[in-house]
């Protein structure tokens, strides 16, 4: 059984432990970067239909109904972020999410919204 203590407010070693799991300046500016990139509805859309498997441009533009310009846009922003990775087929490339932490987010922030209703 865990022992229960009392908090002290303003506890330096309890301040200098918490403070040591931060994380480093360089990983919050790449998080504060990959967040900012998801405050928009068509990224997040982009990235969610990927999360059910590849898809090329054309199939997101018809997936979206938007401009191949706004998908081409929006597909540069989560590649250069490593949340979309593109692989030749043929003669299309067919995006995919980069790898199985960006699906879990995605999960993962769904299932927050839907148990705080």
């Amino acid at each position: 059984m865990e022992e229960s203590r009392e908090h002290t407010c303003a506890d330096e070693n309890i301040i200098s432990a918490k403070k040591a799991g931060l994380p480093s300046e360089e990983e919050l500016c790449r998080i504060c970067d990959i967040l900012s990139a998801l405050h928009s509805e068509t990224r997040l859309k982009i990235l969610y239909l990927l999360s059910e498997g590849g898809l090329c441009v054309k199939e997101l533009e018809m997936a979206l109904d938007i401009s191949q310009s706004a998908i081409s846009h929006s597909l540069r922003t989560l590649r250069q972020l490593n949340l979309v990775k593109s692989k030749k087929e043929g003669r299309f490339a067919v995006y995919h999410l980069s790898d199985e932490h960006v699906g879990t987010f995605l999960d993962m922030c769904r299932q927050h919204v839907g148990e705080c209703r």
